[in-house]
């Protein structure tokens, strides 16, 4: 399995949503990158964007999103309620598969250079990749915010960057870092008296003698007052402690919870730490009782290449060529969004952003619906030998076979029209796309190809045995037509891609 690592900036901008999809884009043209979520508070005038990936395309998108972020915000017209010193505020780097914290550390060090040194931002290295011990602490490095940073950050040493100039432009600073997993929560009262969340904050957070693992701050959000809080930790000071823990310093004041809300993800145990100890389920088993868990694991234990490339070499009958077929047309979409992403957010290719973005998002479902005809072409080949196992005798026998084989028929013919598709995306991936990825292209028609001859075979072989002649000719006439379809397009593709690359 692939590593990943989790990365969870903070952008001062929560009220030009054109600027955060900018922001956004920047880091969604990175390949290798998911964006998993992304949201934005007006009266905090702050976005979070939360997206995974291997180390080294995290680190680049990170970099894009600040130098987006740099050209869009200018920090001397910000105003909000939360504390911040720049246009990307903080970007912490997190470990989550396969990945140590000391790599999430060189990379939030790395990155911190190369933004001091092209961007000419300030940053500061918090947390795990803190260079002193009173840096690790993200509200030390924020006193006096963005206008009282200016100020001092070229005369104070104690307030130098660990990288770039002494000096705020409209950008502001950033800071980097590495650490656990982190939830931002926020817990909204029926009053709109800020001091009683501010007196609660200050109850509840550690560095004034609440839990520990809790930072707290007492804000009013749209005519409501609100303690917005990280929690740090939350295996050693978990969710609901923090919850009851407000509710009671609240009813002090009279006041209860309205409702609470969630900034960025959550990790799913935080929910069931909290569900077990809400409902009282001591018993509870999360492996053995969430049914989702207990799919994802089967999911997990068919869906990994090696177990399927053996099940494949293994002797039995399935999965076989129609499944192979069906693995390799997802290859050849996976390659058009491939080239369509390595295009998005060059200036360059500008013009054909918005065809990008498409070839993106429809091969993003193609590769679902190939991915599902795998399975699907294995299951349709057990319904065929099930159906022959049926006692020679019983008259259902001879029309449960048809039926079984008709089926097995329509699979592969349903994977040659979804590669069909593909090719289809990969020509315009090909006549657009960055030139650097044409061959890329030209590699996803061969698959395809293959895919859709492969597919042609599995359809014919099983129409050789239909008794109902007019269902028979009307697959081998489909079939047909698609083989000849996709002949010309998977040419075309080609032909581009020579034309382009001037290898012709």
């Amino acid at each position: 399995m692939k590593p990943l690592v989790e990365c969870i900036p903070n952008f001062s901008e929560g009220r030009r949503l054109e600027v955060v999809e900018q922001i956004v884009d920047a880091v969604r043209s990175v390949p290798g990158v998911s964006v998993l979520d992304y949201s934005s508070d007006p009266d905090h005038n702050r976005s979070v964007l939360t997206f995974v990936g291997v180390p080294e395309a995290v680190e680049q998108a990170a970099f894009e999103a600040i130098r987006t972020a740099a050209e869009l915000i200018d920090m001397t017209q910000h105003q909000g309620e939360h504390p911040r010193i720049g246009a990307t505020d903080v970007v912490p780097f997190v470990p989550i598969r396969g990945v140590t914290m000391e790599t999430c550390v060189e990379m939030a060090r790395r990155l911190g250079q190369r933004v001091g040194e092209e961007l000419g931002i300030p940053v500061y290295l918090y947390e795990r990749a803190a260079t002193r011990p009173e840096r690790e602490n993200l509200a030390v490095l924020r006193q006096g915010e963005y206008e009282g940073l200016k100020e001092v950050i070229a005369t104070d040493d104690d307030r130098a960057p660990d990288f770039g100039p002494r000096e705020l432009g409209t950008a502001g600073a950033t800071v980097i870092g590495a650490r656990a997993p982190l939830i931002a929560y926020n817990v909204y009262l029926n009053t709109d008296n800020v001091e009683i969340a501010k007196e609660i904050a200050k109850a509840i957070r550690h560095s004034s003698g609440g839990l520990r693992f809790v930072k707290a701050l007492g804000l009013l959000v749209e005519g409501q007052a609100q303690v917005s809080m990280n929690l740090t930790d939350y295996t050693r000071t978990p969710i609901h402690r923090v919850q009851e823990m407000i509710r009671r310093e609240a009813a002090r004041y009279g006041c209860t919870i309205t409702r609470a809300e969630l900034v960025g993800m959550i990790p799913e145990q935080a929910l069931v730490d909290a569900a077990r100890w809400y409902l009282q389920l001591d018993l509870f088993d999360p492996a053995g009782q969430i049914l989702e868990w207990q799919i994802q694991q089967q999911e997990q234990k068919q869906l990994a290449p090696e177990d399927f490339i053996s099940a494949v070499a293994s002797g039995e009958p399935a999965p076989g060529g129609g499944a192979v077929a069906a693995l390799v047309g997802a290859l050849s979409a996976a390659l058009a969004g491939m080239v369509a992403r390595t295009t998005i957010g060059k200036k360059r290719y500008a013009e054909v952003e918005a065809e990008m973005k498409a070839v993106a998002s429809e091969t993003d479902v193609l590769r679902g619906e190939l991915a599902n005809l795998v399975d699907a072409d294995a299951a349709a080949y057990g319904e065929v030998i099930e159906a022959f196992r049926i006692d020679r005798n019983d008259p259902a026998r001879a029309d449960a076979i048809e039926e079984a084989t008709i089926h097995a028929a329509e699979v592969p013919l349903e994977t040659a029209r979804r590669v069909i598709d593909a090719l289809g995306q990969l020509k315009i991936a090909a006549r657009y796309g960055n030139i650097n990825a044409a061959s890329d292209a030209a590699a996803g028609a061969h698959m395809a190809r293959a895919a859709l001859e492969a597919a042609a075979l599995n359809v014919l072989i099983n129409v050789g045995s239909l008794r109902d002649e007019a269902v028979a000719n009307r697959l081998r006439d489909d079939i047909a037509a698609l083989r000849e379809q996709g002949r010309n397009l998977a040419d075309e593709v080609l032909s581009i891609v020579e034309e382009r690359t001037g290898l012709r």
